[in-house]
């Protein structure tokens, strides 16, 4: 708890109603965090209101306030405005700051009789360099290419001197080599292809089939077949690479595609930049300590183009921002002309949003050891939910039973897309009237929250809360825990999973009906992975209840073996096993029978 909070709280009171910006500051004063409001008094107030339920790092940041300042505007956009400059200006340790970490790269041209092409980070006084460039990602599209279209080596081999050393690999019989260690072509002929290789890295696919094409012609004008040969396969080559790139067919050629990821407390946001129609860079960008994926969009998007000075005429993101009229116009006065903000449903531009959001998952799954497909399920599964940030920690109930008796449930845990077997639970339902799964689900959900209030301190187990609870069932489910969660003074989000005719996955149910999920793929695989899990735990359970009680049962058919000293022999033994491997001393002396009951017990238990 912040010492100062009281002081903090009668400040906030007092400010004006007036848009503006606010900086908060530490006991030095230095500046720890600068925001923009179109209320002042509200926001900021907002940091500091006794029970407000902020995530992590903005609970570090208030706990961090000595004091703060603030900046009254005539607008909300000069607010915008003023606060992108002084973000600038200060490099406040709770904004989300992009470092341009990138450095420089270039593409190495060897110098050797038959150099190699490929990509660099730095440069030497020996090889040629083409350079530098800011984006690695266009550098190692361009090496790629090129090697592929004029089939140069990637091996090892050295040339001159491995020439006829060695059979052909099989880049060559796969044709994506030419064969040089064959020793077909001279160092003159090498050289020109490598010219025509970077000519068409400098100038680009059209440019370059236009140029090999007039050598074709003219090769074959002068009757040297081979060689126009050669050359209409590398303009084949080149069209076939430009028909599987990534090319905008609409009318704007240029734009920005942004997209975010989440992983609990790390984000990743992509930018694909499209220019000329086509894909000529990726940035990407991992904030740590961002547990608010909508609101770091917004945050994302201010910083990025704060400064930036390549702004296309289209901006297109995965989901919709505040006050989006504010940033389209703060866009268009960066930019110089005007800027449209797209948030695409569906076709080709909802496509390239995906295709984003992939990136971005893919880079959260190498920071956090998951794989892309678990990062991206948890994402969409909490868009499609409505839920504020992906749900890192799920809880999933079911009920299982035979008849009125032996009723139990089982919990399992799914951490960051995996189960957490440690954390699961099994529930044997008490005082039952009946197979009703709807009071059994309250029961032990009640059960489960009541062990929070006991061992919340630990943070582990029943003293952790989840972010999502699953229930197998459907709405009548929900209806039933929801309120049973509130009332005990829990917001934690309850959906149900809801089965076909065939026990299959079909929906998620809320307390009002159902939401399908078929369409979702990543967040359906998951959903389903959960409910057969949660299946599986609770009948498995329900069998070793139901196999003991079968035991117990037939345990009490001696004489002077009545239902407590049946339990005690099997708390004693756990296991069938381990009963019929006990002496005859062992089993009376832990069921305290004379000896004619026990030797009576013995043989039953033998005979089993």
């Amino acid at each position: 708890m912040n010492e100062r909070i009281e002081y903090l709280q009668k400040k906030a009171r007092e400010l004006t109603t007036s848009p503006g910006v606010y900086l908060m500051k530490d006991r030095t004063g230095k500046v720890i965090y600068v925001g923009k409001a179109k209320v002042l008094t509200n926001r900021v107030r907002s940091y500091f209101r006794t029970g407000a339920k902020h995530d992590e790092k903005v609970r570090k940041m208030v706990e961090n306030v000595y004091d703060f300042d603030y900046i009254v505007t005539d607008s909300e956009f000069e607010a915008l405005v003023l606060e992108c400059s002084l973000i600038k200006q200060y490099n406040p340790k709770y904004n989300i700051l992009l470092k341009d970490d990138k450095g420089y790269h270039y593409i190495q041209v060897t110098n050797e009789p038959f150099p190699r092409i490929s990509a660099a980070k730095q440069k030497n006084d020996h090889d040629r360099f083409l350079g530098p460039y800011t984006s690695s990602y266009s550098v190692k599209q361009a090496v790629e290419e090129a090697n592929r279209v004029f089939l140069l080596p990637s091996c090892r081999r050295k040339f001159p001197e491995d020439f006829k050393k060695a059979r052909p690999c099989l880049n060559f019989h796969i044709k994506k080599c030419m064969g040089v260690c064959q020793g077909r072509y001279s160092e003159d002929e090498y050289q020109e292809i490598i010219r025509q290789a970077l000519d068409y890295i400098k100038t680009g696919s059209v440019q370059s089939v236009q140029e090999l094409t007039r050598q074709m012609e003219a090769a074959a004008e002068a009757l040297d077949f081979e060689k126009a040969a050669h050359l209409r396969d590398r303009i084949r080559a080149i069209e076939r690479i430009a028909q599987t790139q990534k090319i905008i067919t609409g009318d704007e050629k240029n734009q920005d595609v942004i997209a975010g990821a989440q992983n609990y407390d790390m984000a990743a946001f992509v930018v694909l930049k499209f220019r000329g129609g086509r894909l000529t860079d990726k940035e990407t960008f991992v904030l740590p300590d961002t547990f608010d994926l909508a609101g770091a969009r917004n945050e994302f998007i201010t910083r990025y183009y704060a400064g930036n000075q390549d702004i296309p005429k289209l901006v297109t993101l995965d989901e919709p921002v505040d006050d989006l009229e504010l940033l389209h116009r703060w866009l268009s006065s960066l930019a110089g002309h005007s800027v449209t903000i797209a948030v695409p449903q569906r076709g080709e531009q909802k496509k390239l949003t995906l295709m984003a959001m992939n990136n971005a998952s893919e880079q959260l799954s190498d920071r956090v050891g998951r794989t892309g497909r678990e990062v991206a399920a948890l994402d969409e599964l909490a868009r499609l939910l409505g839920l504020p940030a992906a749900p890192y920690y799920i809880e999933a109930y079911d009920i299982s039973n035979l008849g009125d008796s032996g009723i139990v449930a089982g919990m399992v845990v799914f951490e960051n897309g995996r189960p957490l077997k440690s954390a699961y639970k099994r529930f044997a339902l008490k005082d039952m009237a009946g197979a009703d799964d709807y009071a059994s689900m309250k029961q032990v959900l009640t059960r489960r929250l009541n062990r929070y209030q006991e061992e919340k301190d630990s943070g582990e187990g029943f003293g952790r809360l989840p972010d999502l609870i699953l229930l197998d069932g459907g709405k009548g489910h929900v209806s039933t825990v929801e309120p049973l969660i509130r009332e005990m003074g829990f917001t934690i989000p309850v959906f149900g999973m809801v089965k076909d005719d065939k026990h299959r996955t079909r929906a998620i149910a809320t307390d009002g009906g159902e939401i399908a999920i078929s369409a979702n793929r990543s967040a359906f695989t998951m959903v389903t992975r959960i409910q057969d899990e949660v299946h599986r735990f609770a009948i498995s359970y329900q069998r070793k209840v139901h196999k003991k009680s079968s035991f117990q049962l037939e345990l009490t058919k001696i004489n002077g073996i009545g239902e407590k000293k049946a339990i005690k022999l099997i708390t004693a033994f756990k296991t069938k096993e381990a009963l019929k491997s006990a002496t005859l001393q062992e089993l009376q002396k832990a069921a305290g029978v004379p000896a004619q009951t026990a030797q009576e017990l013995y043989d039953l238990v033998q005979s089993m």
